[in-house]
C-alpha cells in the first residue's frame, strides 16, 4: 500500500488550471437544501422542548445539484439531467441552478414530488432536519427518454457521474444503460453509492462509499483506530471487488481520510490518503465535493494520487463552512499552494476576496466588514471583532498597510508590519477573512465588496463614507461602542516609558 505525500503543489495546481476545459455530465437524485437560521432563548410552556424562532432562510441545491454546483464552482462545464415533481420546488432548483452556470434538464414525473431537506440552526449548532420526500421508482416511459438524452449527453461530455440518493431515479435498468453507454464511449464514470445493491453499479469506473456505506455492502465492520485497520480494509474491498466488476473503491473515512482500492492489484495499488481537515463545522454536502473535485481532477487527466490530493484539499475546505457548500477554484488553488497550512486560508489578496464574497453572496451568505490598523492587537479590537462576527455570517477585516501607517501615524509606526499584523487577525476565529489595502480611506474596498454590513467603534455616520455608502444599497452601518482604556497610541506610549 502506498500513502500519498505531500505532491509539488505546482504540478497538482496545473491539474487544477485545467479545470476550465473539463465538461462533466452529472446524472443523479437532486433536492433543495433548506437551511432555516434562528435563535432558541427558551423552552416551550407546552412541552420541555426548546422553541426555535426563525431570521433568515437560505436554499441551494442538495444532492446531485449539489454536485454540480461545486463542479461549476471549480470552474468545469457541467450538465445535469435529474428528475423532479411538477410543482414550485422543480423550477426554485432549476433557477438556483442555472444562476450558477449548470445546464439543466429535469425530467418531471407526476407521482414524484421534488425532495426538500430544511435543516433548522441555531447559531452555528444543527438542532432539527425535516426531510420532504418520497421514494418513487422512475417509471418505464421516462427511463426511456432519460437513457436516450443521457446517451447522446455522454458524446459531448470528458467524465460521468452518477449521484445516487436512493430516491429511485438511478435504478438498476438506467443506472446499467448509462455504464454500458459509457464504457461504449470510452468516457470515464464515477457513482456516489446508495444502498446494498452494487451489482447495478457494475463496469463504473470507480465507486466512492463512505465508511459506513462500505461496511453495510460488505457486511463486515472495521474499527479506524484499531490495529491492522487498513489492511482489513483493504483485504476487505480486494474480496469486494473480485466479485464485481467495478474499476476500484475510493472509501472516504471522515477524520481519517480516504482510501482507494483498485480492483487490479488491489493490496500493492492501494493508495492511502489522512485528512487535511482542520476545523468541522458542518459535513453536509462533503461527499458532493469530494466527487466533484474527484471527477474534475479525473476529467483534467490526473492520476488516482493527485485526484485524491485535490478531492482531499477541497473536502477539508468545505467543512469548514455552514451549510451545503461548494469550494472555489481560487480556494482550492490557496489550499494546494500552501500544503500543511490550514486549508481554510483567510489571508487574501483584493482579486481573491473580491470573487469569494461574490461566490457566498449566491449561496445567501451576509457579508460583514470593518477595518483598521491593528497595529497592537489589544481586548478593545477583539471586543469589536467579536461583536461585528454576530451581526454577518462571514467577517472581512480590512487592514491598512504599512505604507498608509508610517504616512499618517509618523515614521515610529506601524510597530508590527502588516504580515505580522494580518497573521495574528487570521488566527482569530471570529474573523472570516483578512485583506490588506492602502487606500487612504477603505472606501474604493468596500465599494468593492458591497458588504450587507458595515461595523467599526465611535464613528457618526456623517463622518463615516463607508457607512453611507454601505447604507445607499440597502445594507446596515453599526457604530460599535468602544471599550474604554484601549488604544494602540496608548499603549505604545506607555511602553516607550518603561
Amino acid at each position: 500500500m502506498k500513502s500519498v505525500k505531500t505532491e509539488d503543489g505546482n504540478s497538482i495546481r496545473t491539474i487544477v488550471d485545467r479545470f476550465s476545459s473539463v465538461r462533466v455530465l452529472v446524472v443523479g437524485d437532486v433536492l433543495l437544501d433548506r437551511f432555516q437560521y434562528g435563535k432558541i432563548e427558551r423552552i416551550s410552556p407546552e412541552a420541555p422542548v426548546p422553541v426555535f424562532c426563525p431570521s433568515r432562510t437560505i436554499e441551494m441545491p442538495g444532492g446531485a445539484g449539489n454536485t454540480a454546483m461545486n463542479l461549476s464552482c471549480l470552474g468545469c462545464s457541467v450538465q445535469l439531467v435529474a428528475r423532479t415533481g411538477r410543482d414550485k420546488m422543480s423550477k426554485r432548483l432549476g433557477d438556483i441552478l442555472d444562476d450558477n452556470g449548470v445546464a439543466v434538464t429535469f425530467f418531471h414525473q407526476d407521482n414524484c414530488c421534488t425532495a426538500i431537506k430544511t435543516r433548522l440552526i441555531a447559531g452555528n449548532n444543527h438542532v432539527m432536519r425535516i426531510d420532504e420526500e418520497q421514494v418513487v421508482e422512475l417509471d418505464g416511459k421516462l427511463t426511456v427518454l432519460v437513457a436516450d438524452m443521457v446517451k447522446e449527453k455522454i458524446a459531448e461530455c470528458d467524465i460521468v457521474v452518477l449521484s445516487d440518493y436512493g430516491k429511485g431515479f438511478l435504478g438498476a435498468k438506467l443506472t446499467e444503460k448509462i455504464i454500458g453507454y459509457c464504457r461504449t464511449a470510452g468516457k470515464p464514470v464515477v457513482v456516489d453509492p446508495k444502498g446494498r445493491d452494487y451489482q447495478k453499479y457494475v463496469g463504473a469506473t470507480l465507486v466512492k462509499p463512505n465508511l459506513k456505506e462500505f461496511s453495510d455492502v460488505s457486511g463486515k465492520r472495521f474499527n479506524p483506530v484499531g490495529e491492522g485497520f487498513q489492511k482489513e480494509l483493504i483485504r476487505a474491498a480486494g474480496d469486494f471487488l473480485a466479485r464485481c466488476n467495478i474499476g476500484g473503491l475510493l472509501i472516504t473515512l471522515g477524520e481519517y481520510g480516504m482510501l482507494y482500492v483498485p480492483s487490479e492489484k488491489p493490496v500493492n495499488g492501494a493508495i492511502y490518503l489522512p485528512t487535511r481537515a482542520q476545523e468541522v463545522f458542518d459535513v453536509s454536502g462533503a461527499g458532493d465535493t469530494t466527487i466533484a473535485a474527484l471527477a474534475a481532477a479525473m476529467g483534467a487527466g490526473a492520476g488516482m494520487a493527485d485526484a485524491m490530493q485535490i478531492a482531499n484539499a477541497a473536502a477539508g475546505i468545505v467543512v469548514g463552512k455552514l451549510g451545503t457548500a461548494s469550494v472555489s477554484a481560487e480556494e482550492l488553488d490557496s489550499a494546494l499552494s500552501n500544503a500543511g497550512a490550514s486549508p481554510r486560508r483567510k489571508i487574501v489578496s483584493v482579486d481573491e476576496l473580491q470573487r469569494e464574497v461574490t461566490r457566498l453572496k449566491k449561496q445567501g451568505k451576509k457579508i460583514g466588514f470593518t477595518n483598521g490598523c491593528f497595529d497592537c492587537c489589544h481586548l478593545g479590537h477583539l471586543t469589536s471583532l467579536r461583536k461585528a462576527r454576530k451581526l454577518c455570517d462571514v467577517l472581512v477585516v480590512g487592514v491598512n498597510s504599512d505604507a498608509w501607517i508610517r504616512a499618517n501615524k509618523g515614521p515610529g509606526r506601524p510597530i508590527q508590519d502588516e504580515a505580522t499584523r494580518t497573521a495574528l487577525l487570521a488566527e482569530l476565529e471570529c474573523v472570516d477573512f483578512v485583506v490588506v489595502f492602502g487606500d487612504r480611506t477603505a472606501l474604493p474596498l468596500v465599494r468593492k465588496l458591497r458588504p450587507n454590513v458595515i461595523a467599526k467603534e465611535g464613528y457618526a455616520l456623517k463622518d463615516w463614507p463607508e457607512g453611507r455608502f454601505v447604507k445607499s444599497i440597502g445594507g446596515s452601518a453599526v457604530t460599535l461602542k468602544r471599550v474604554d482604556g484601549y488604544s494602540t497610541t496608548a499603549i505604545a506610549e506607555r511602553m516607550r516609558r518603561q
